[in-house]
């Protein structure tokens, strides 16, 4: 069996206060991206994950010993993963992992969304890979319809971004939004994507609080935000905790075609688009 784990945009985040749990409270707009890592599994005598690029237990080994540990009596896999989204670049490649994993005991196991949630905010909104309002710390989920014709061109950096050390850092450079804020903006994302238009017609509401953290941490960002608003982009911004930039573009043509520009500055440089049904 193969299993595709698409990659996450986060189209936009607002972050609010630390939760007594240590997680910050949030409202963003997920979507699925084509771009996927894969997982191959196979039946194996004991359990088994092998991950390239990534050392020691990573989320797809956490994923399968939750499972065993809740009771999942399926057969003993192996499971090869091959990493086709950059680690550790916002774009929740290790959530999709365990959230496909998960997905093999999809109505035999009962409680995955809160298995989800205790391996990683990401990794709830990925249990089923589609446009979602996001609030909680990832872990409240409200569908949204599929967008209108855009594409995606993704520039990630060499090295990743530590998740919570993005938050330390823009905890540090400023106040959280309150909540009676976020809640204003979760409406007005709700009014924005209910039209089930193109994100590039709601740009305005297209922000990442956590932006400025991550420039301050990894200045180069701003160099790949300046690459893709010159080679055509509609709206770059940095997706996630970062430190990837991502633009918008209306077509996957003009995406395809300004990654071709970019490409001799930033070899990673990635086309693609929102996942399809």
């Amino acid at each position: 069996m193969i299993l595709r784990a698409p990659a996450k945009l986060n189209l936009c985040l607002y972050v609010g206060p630390r939760r007594d749990d240590g997680l910050h409270e949030i409202r963003s707009l997920f979507e699925p991206l084509e771009l996927a890592d894969e997982l191959r599994i196979s039946a194996a005598d004991a359990d088994e994950v092998i991950c390239e690029g990534i050392e020691g237990p990573d989320l797809t080994a956490t994923a399968l010993a939750a499972l065993r540990e809740q009771g999942w009596e399926g057969p003993r896999l192996r499971i090869e993963v091959t990493k086709r989204i950059p680690v550790a670049a916002g774009l929740g490649g290790g959530s999709a992992d365990a959230a496909a994993v998960l997905r093999l005991a999809m109505g035999e196991v009962e409680g995955l969304r809160s298995i989800a949630a205790g391996i990683g905010a990401d990794v709830p909104s990925q249990l089923q890979p589609r446009p979602c309002l996001v609030a909680g710390a990832g872990e409240v989920i409200e569908p949204a319809p599929p967008p209108g014709e855009h594409a995606v061109v993704l520039i990630p950096q060499s090295e990743g971004l530590a998740t919570a050390a993005v938050y330390a850092e823009a905890d540090r450079l400023g106040a959280p939004r309150g909540d009676a804020e976020l809640e204003a903006i979760r409406r007005r994302l709700r009014d924005a994507v209910d039209e089930g238009g193109s994100p590039l017609e709601y740009r305005e509401h297209l922000v990442n609080d956590l932006q400025a953290a991550a420039i301050s941490m990894r200045p180069e960002i701003e160099d790949a935000l300046r690459a893709l608003e010159e080679a055509g982009a509609a709206h770059a911004m940095v997706t996630g905790s970062g430190p990837t930039a991502f633009g918008l573009y209306p077509s996957v043509d003009r995406a395809a075609t300004a990654a071709a520009e970019l490409r001799g500055r930033f070899p990673d440089v990635i086309a693609t688009g929102p996942l399809t049904p």
